[in-house]
């Protein structure tokens, strides 16, 4: 048996490829399957199931296409419901993959309602495990992101889950779908896969006594939820239609529907040369496709702004992933209409700027609780969208914009051009590198 594993590091999420004798099972796909499909067809494996553990949150499930293209079974849990034909799993009704491969749906709620996991046996005996959202490397999938009102309950939920899986044998190799860098993970430690062993010994969130000091634990500091996860849910409740064409229109400023909102997906550099005033820049990046579905009204048109030889094809998918398809077209020349900007600073020069000016860290609240930046004016990124610019930089023409590494202050610096603001990004890097420094003047003086 060999698993191969396909990590998506701007979802921090990764689907798995069971491989036995010829055989294959595909758990967790995302809406891009050619990747998986075409690894299966270089090893000349015949694809028999394909396993989700849950309703995904974070994606667009590529879950049905996969079973369409391959005629392979389509296995979800049963409490899912979904609305298109699948084979339901419920909880330790195995199911025979032949060869001497059986695959046991283990009930596993707590991330969702409906929440499985899948244990693999070969000739009948436990060799791993696909746990979703459930039991993570070191962590657990969140319990709230389906609403406040029933984030205690799935907590307590997600504690006997880990438990019932941290009950198998310790040589049990375990495959969870989320990890470090997701929005559906409560933490982690940079690793994407472990041994039960291995978890009941490191896993902080197996020692804890009880149901109730657990529940304390995953919802007393919730990270923010991207706005675009509402809308997951229900796209994977209905079934998803193939990927499309990623092909859009090449087009002019004067051309952009007035209905769109314009992605600039050009280096930062560029952007901060000039941009298409209202735009939203989001540079190139693994997390590209996130932030402009948490920043970007959701479901609403997209008009791209490239270089004139960039490759759109990653934003594109990356967009597609998460069920953003109406991109209308991609405008490769600004033709004189660039007039927003921002200055892009190295760390000595941006610590120059500083003294009198106001400062803006948009990382989120659980960054800045656990690395503070002294001084400064505190909102997370999306925030300037639903809730403005902070009471007090109104009236200033200069705005100092720090992040963790420089990618989200440029972001925010597109937005604070909207309202007026000049911003000075810290490029190069974070918040906490400026505290070290403005700490180390402190010394010296």
């Amino acid at each position: 048996m060999e698993v191969i594993s396909f990590r998506t590091p701007g979802l921090g999420d990764q689907s798995h490829l069971l491989v036995h004798e010829g055989r294959g099972v595909l758990v967790d796909p995302q809406r891009d399957i050619g990747r998986f499909l075409d690894v299966a067809a270089e090893r000349d494996v015949e694809l028999r199931f394909v396993l989700e553990t849950h309703l995904h949150n974070d994606y667009v499930s590529g879950g049905g296409q996969a079973a369409l293209r391959t005629g392979a079974e389509l296995v979800l849990p049963a409490a899912a419901a979904a609305a298109y034909p699948h084979t339901p799993a419920f909880h330790l009704e195995d199911i025979d993959g032949g060869g001497g491969l059986t695959i046991r749906p283990m009930h596993t709620p707590g991330h969702t309602p409906e929440h499985t996991g899948y244990l693999v046996l070969i000739d009948g005996e436990p060799v791993a495990v696909f746990s979703g959202g459930s039991l993570l490397v070191s962590s657990a999938g969140r319990p709230d992101l389906l609403g406040p009102e029933r984030a205690r309950t799935l907590a307590r939920l997600q504690y006997g889950s880990l438990h019932r899986l941290a009950a198998l044998p310790g040589e049990v190799d375990l495959f969870p779908t989320h990890g470090e860098g997701s929005f559906c993970s409560v933490s982690g430690v940079g690793r994407h896969t472990s041994t039960i062993a291995d978890e009941r010994r490191d896993n902080p969130l197996l020692a804890l006594p009880d149901a109730e000091a657990f529940a304390d634990e995953l919802l007393a500091a919730p990270m923010p939820i991207p706005a675009f996860y509402a809308h997951m849910g229900p796209a994977n409740l209905l079934g998803a239609p193939a990927m499309p064409a990623l092909r859009p229109p090449e087009t002019t400023v004067e051309e952009i529907p007035e209905d769109a909102h314009v992605v600039d997906v050009r280096p930062r550099a560029v952007q901060a040369a000039g941009f298409l005033p209202g735009s939203t820049g989001i540079a190139p990046g693994d997390d590209f496709g996130s932030w402009a579905g948490w920043l970007v009204p959701y479901g609403e048109p997209i008009v791209l702004v490239a270089e004139p030889d960039q490759d759109v094809t990653e934003a594109l998918t990356q967009l597609a992933r998460i069920g953003v398809d109406d991109v209308r077209g991609v405008v490769r020349d600004l033709g004189g209409h660039a007039s927003a900007g921002f200055e892009l600073l190295g760390l000595t020069d941006f610590l120059e700027r500083m003294p009198g000016a106001r400062v803006l860290d948009v990382r989120m609240p659980g960054e800045r609780r656990a690395d503070p930046l002294p001084g400064a004016v505190e909102r997370f990124l999306p925030d300037l969208l639903t809730q403005g610019v902070p009471e007090q930089l109104r009236g200033e023409r200069q705005v100092l914009v720090v992040c963790g590494s420089g990618r989200r202050a440029s972001i925010a610096a597109t937005v604070l051009t909207r309202h007026g603001l000049h911003p000075v990004v810290l490029g190069d890097a974070g918040a906490s590198q400026v505290a070290a420094a403005l700490a180390g003047k402190g010394e010296a003086r």
